[in-house]
């Protein structure tokens, strides 16, 4: 199916139908990040055309959940449906009804916002476990989709289900953010006309994320938009932290904390540093809590260099977060064009160029590209050390690599991140520290590979007599070629 509102999500779009043109039953797994779009994609894909859907309240009891259910499958078929008393009469319902229906085309039913059916002591999730292996599995004409933004919940019951719905589901979407070049597609089908240094810099704001891009107003510049929506009294993403969070996670608290520990060192923070800033004990509950963020794209596990897997750093990766910790939390009400007027802020040109490092991260197939090693195998990593007086009494000075790319052709692409207004122009000072990063990793890593110093900027190096040092160079456009 084509659908001329759907940008990008061409791989899903694939999967999809793909599991239409099956000729056995289909249980498809729909998860991601709040607001990434996952119900429009199912919506929109099939034209909102269900035999039966389904959407959970959230934090709503289980006898407003069953009576939701009793009045959609009442406009469905046509026939008064009292609400079941339970879930598994809620089943026994949907199967009677599923056995009526023509057995000549696809009958597609869609379960929205899963997580929030399953409340407590509800027995949801046994009674649909139930229903797909008795029934519904074997029924060849069957496309059940099940989708929420509770991730952990999604992951942990469904996809990595270890009970009746073990290795059940036929397709599993996980929905990422749009790439920088799907943002500039959607904001191109909405008439906008903005740069794409302009476009770099919402990104860098908003991430991937559809809902909160649907926002912005083309009649206003980027910088009006981020007043509007972030700054000005009841802007209308001013309160979005506080939902994001208590939306997706039970205990959403320790939660918060360890997403506002990571705000607050841009390279990382171990499980142990984590620990030490957080004062959550270290024990299952935060495995869980790492790995659920993990698991929903708000946190990146980074390996350093040359260390074992324990030496793992956790990064802050949802962009919406960073933004808040470094700009609303403490700003709204205080300038409600904080935006507009902090162009010439320190505090804003150092936050775009830690945001650039990660809106990097994110690319690392545009930048692979662009390298000619896309066919490569290859593994990103981060390695810093730390300065001071070695053995020999002489004082050294400390390196951080913030994107390093170990490549199976023996190569190693050293890379340096810098967002600017024109081309990045390299200084004496900066010669020398770049220099010293070279000569630090190969020196404490042993490496014997081949050093490439690659620089990833908005507009590429000035030439001068400092820029023969960078091996390759990769431009701001480069990242938006998918």
């Amino acid at each position: 199916m084509e659908n001329k509102k759907l940008v990008g999500r061409n791989e899903e779009c694939e999967r999809l139908n793909e599991c239409l043109e099956s000729d056995s039953a289909q249980l498809i797994i729909v998860y991601g990040r709040r607001r990434v779009g996952k119900t429009f994609l199912i919506n929109e894909f099939f034209n909102n055309q269900f035999a039966f859907k389904l959407t959970g309240a959230f934090e709503q009891p289980k006898g407003v959940q069953l009576k939701n259910f009793a009045s959609e499958l009442s406009r469905k078929s046509g026939k008064r449906v009292k609400a079941p008393k339970d879930w598994t009469e809620a089943f026994e319902l949907l199967r009677a009804y599923i056995e009526d229906l023509s057995k000549d085309k696809k009958q597609v039913f869609f379960f929205d916002e899963m997580p929030w059916l399953d409340t407590y002591r509800s027995g949801f999730l046994p009674a649909f476990e139930w229903f797909w292996n008795d029934f519904a599995s074997t029924v060849d004409n069957i496309v059940f989709i099940v989708c929420g933004s509770a991730t952990a919940w999604m992951v942990d019951n469904l996809a990595n289900n270890k009970g009746g719905l073990f290795n059940r589901q036929t397709c599993r979407l996980y929905l990422k953010p749009f790439t920088l070049s799907e943002v500039e597609q959607y904001l191109i089908t909405k008439g906008f006309v903005w740069s794409r240094y302009d476009i770099a810099e919402c990104y860098m704001i908003m991430g991937g994320i559809p809902y909160y891009l649907s926002l912005l107003k083309k009649k206003y510049s980027l910088a009006q938009n981020i007043d509007r929506l972030f700054f000005q009294t009841k802007g209308e993403l001013w309160d979005e932290f506080n939902h994001l969070y208590a939306t997706l996670f039970s205990n959403s608290e320790s939660y918060v904390k360890v997403v506002e520990a990571l705000s607050k060192k841009n390279s990382g923070l171990t499980r142990n540093e984590i620990i030490d800033a957080t004062k959550i004990p270290s024990n299952g509950a935060l495995t869980k809590i790492l790995n659920n963020l993990v698991d929903s794209g708000f946190v990146r596990q980074s390996s350093f260099y040359g260390r074992k897997k324990k030496d793992i750093l956790y990064q802050l990766a949802d962009y919406y977060s960073a933004f808040y910790f470094h700009f609303i939390k403490e700003n709204y009400g205080v300038d409600e064009q904080f935006w507009s007027n902090s162009i010439d802020n320190p505090s804003r040109r150092a936050w775009t160029g830690l945001v650039f490092g990660q809106l990097c991260k994110d690319h690392i197939k545009q930048i692979k590209n662009k390298l000619g090693i896309s066919g490569v195998l290859s593994e990103e990593s981060i390695w810093f050390s730390k300065g001071g007086e070695n053995e020999n009494g002489t004082i050294q000075q400390g390196a951080q690599i913030d994107l390093l790319i170990d490549r199976r052709d023996r190569v190693v692409n050293l890379c340096e991140m810098k967002f600017s207004t024109d081309e990045y122009e390299i200084d004496k000072t900066y010669d020398k520290i770049l220099r010293n990063k070279v000569d630090r990793f190969r020196i404490i890593t042993s490496c014997r590979k081949s050093i490439q110093l690659t620089m990833i900027t908005t507009y590429g190096v000035k030439k001068n007599k400092y820029s023969n040092l960078i091996g390759n160079q990769v431009l701001l456009d480069d990242l938006f070629h998918d």
